[in-house]
């Protein structure tokens, strides 16, 4: 079987169309297909999706990276979704006949040959990870752009792959999380009121750390580490956060879910629709970014249908799709959305 690899870089650009097709130019220059293009005038990001031989993906990402550099000035970056650099996240994702243990050893690699060749600082975070720290991207990417320079001078803080001060070039490209997954679900839940309240306590009710445990008086409830105690939410392996996008004029959840095993979509999304419910609101669609593996939308359609249905497989991802709203807020095109389709 050939080794195939997919990459899901995010880029901090997702109005200004030229340079976002620069960039996809640059990765297809060299030998990859091209699967997915996903732009956010709000979130002011775009995510491209691609996928090749390990070698070609190698070399497509490092050419993606260095055109963003140096189209992107991250010191003038505004947008509503949590960045670190002008490509924020760059994951390895193994398709077939690769493991994800090689995909964190290229990761790695890539990470190093971006520092040495373009001066851009690097964090590993994932199975790439070289700290229990940074595993979390979340962790990795604490305090955005704007918390870097401090990062930097703290040996502790610093990306993995990082001069001790904060350069010229680190303050226009910001810092990259370089990393490797298996594959991940990022989706948006759009909400039928503009109060993004609503949607960051919903968010904080389902995610998978939940939210901090407080006394009577509202205080956090520290543990004997002093650390704040937190109540676990709904849904393992679920990341989520609560924002308002004016492109939609509506609140939305916007979650990734990292263990589609433990959580599949269509119990992230039913989750929602009660949290949603409980609190006089309803979801109105569902907006899946990127790809998706044709198993996730073939089990919701199945879990929609019922035990005993016998449609066939791409009977089951229409039906989910309509019973979660895919097409709500843009037409959603089964064939172009998965990723078995598109190899």
């Amino acid at each position: 079987m050939a080794a195939i690899v997919e990459c899901v870089p995010n880029f901090s650009e997702g109005r200004n169309l030229s340079v976002i097709e620069r960039i996809a130019g640059s990765i297809a220059s060299h030998g990859c297909k091209l699967l997915h293009q996903d732009a956010g005038y709000d979130a002011n990001r775009t995510v491209i999706t691609f996928a090749g031989e390990p070698e070609d993906v190698f070399q497509g990402a490092f050419a993606a990276v260095r055109t963003a550099s140096q189209l992107i000035d991250m010191s003038l970056h505004h947008g509503a979704h949590p960045r670190s650099g002008a490509t924020d996240v760059l994951p390895l994702v193994p398709v077939s006949g690769i493991t994800l243990a090689e995909c964190a050893t290229m990761a790695r690699s890539l990470a190093e040959k971006i520092f040495l060749e373009l001066g851009i600082p690097c964090y590993l975070y994932g199975e790439a990870a070289l700290t229990p720290a940074h595993y979390l991207l979340e962790d990795c990417r604490r305090g955005e752009y704007e918390a870097l320079p401090s990062k930097t001078a703290d040996a502790a803080l610093r990306p993995d792959f990082s001069e001790r001060i904060f350069t010229l070039q680190a303050k226009r490209s910001g810092a990259i999380n370089v990393g490797a997954r298996g594959f991940l679900i990022a989706v948006n839940f759009n909400l039928d009121t503009e109060d993004v309240g609503v949607a960051k306590s919903i968010a904080l009710d389902v995610r998978a750390r939940g939210r901090q445990k407080k006394d009577a008086a509202g205080l956090p409830v520290l543990g004997k580490d002093g650390k704040p105690q937190m109540i676990p939410g709904l849904l393992p392996g679920c990341k989520a956060i609560g924002w308002y996008m004016q492109e939609y004029g509506c609140a939305q959840v916007s979650m990734n879910i990292t263990d589609i095993c433990l959580t599949p979509l269509h119990t992230a999304y039913e989750t929602v629709c009660r949290q949603a419910q409980l609190r006089g609101h309803r979801v109105t669609g569902t907006e899946i970014i990127g790809l998706v593996p044709a198993r996730v939308l073939a089990d919701a359609g199945r879990h929609f249908a019922g035990k005993d249905c016998r449609a066939d497989d791409y009977a089951l991802m229409e039906l989910a799709s309509e019973k979660m709203g895919l097409g709500t807020i843009k037409p959603y095109d089964i064939r172009r959305r998965v990723i078995e389709f598109l190899l």
